[in-house]
């Protein structure tokens, strides 16, 4: 695994492992934690998205850890938390923003292959990650964020079979994670954004123009929305928040 990091972290920081941190809402995330005083890990595939966030984050002071990953791959996944521990030497809040999606995404045209690797994505990959980073999480009494959609929400046609099954689902992880979790002080949150301005648009059947996107959510949006989960006190659990333009229907 390639790892990359820049300045030296402080012991008094706290520190956020981001996954999807490349673009979109995950690189808003980032640097809203990182304006927010906290020091920075980020996930994903691709590592020049990755070092863009990571530079944009250190414009804030944070020290940043850039851990290329595939969230499907367990064993990545653990070594990737073994990395995070090695630099910061604490894990105080996790954020699940990697998602996928598929054009073809109905019933009568899906296809099998792609929706277990939506399925995987989005639900598998959140518990591997959580799995993973829980041990570090019961030390801080840390928070767990979960990225879903208002699909995982209320039941949106326009969806798709894998991605509602398994935005749904998170519900239920989390749920499961604050139940069984609160006596060690591990908070989450099944964050519910609406339509969000961002290149996951384009997996839609239908990509939504200029006008339709000027009236949803930013990125920005989120990042503030995660950060004020992040920055609640440790009595205080978020357990679902939804957040939507008033444009959502």
């Amino acid at each position: 695994m390639s790892v990359a990091g820049s300045p030296a972290p402080a012991p008094e920081r706290k520190v956020v492992w981001i996954t999807g941190g490349g673009t979109g809402m995950g690189r808003s995330v980032a640097v809203a934690a990182a304006a927010a005083g906290w020091d920075v890990a980020v996930s994903g595939r691709r590592t020049g998205p990755l070092d863009e966030t990571a530079t944009a984050a250190g414009e804030h002071g944070a020290a940043t850890l850039v851990l290329p990953l595939d969230v499907q791959d367990v064993a990545a996944v653990g070594a990737a938390r073994a990395a995070v521990l090695e630099r910061f030497g604490r894990l105080d809040g996790l954020v699940l923003a990697a998602g996928l999606n598929a054009p073809r995404r109905r019933w009568d045209d899906q296809d099998i292959a792609s929706v277990h690797d939506v399925i995987a994505t989005n639900l598998s990959a959140p518990a591997t990650v959580v799995d993973a980073a829980l041990p570090d999480l019961r030390r801080s009494g840390g928070v767990v964020v979960v990225v879903s959609s208002y699909a995982g929400w209320a039941f949106s046609p326009g969806a798709g079979v894998a991605y509602s099954a398994s935005k749904t689902a998170l519900g239920s992880l989390v749920r499961t994670l604050n139940q069984q979790e609160a006596p060690h002080g591990v908070r989450a949150c099944h964050l519910c954004p609406g339509d969000v301005a961002t290149d996951f648009l384009a997996m839609r059947p239908q990509v939504p123009d200029e006008a339709a996107r000027a009236v949803m959510l930013t990125p920005d949006d989120i990042g503030r929305t995660v950060q004020f989960v992040l920055d609640s006190p440790p009595h205080v659990r978020i357990d679902e928040l939804v957040i939507s333009p008033v444009a959502q229907r």
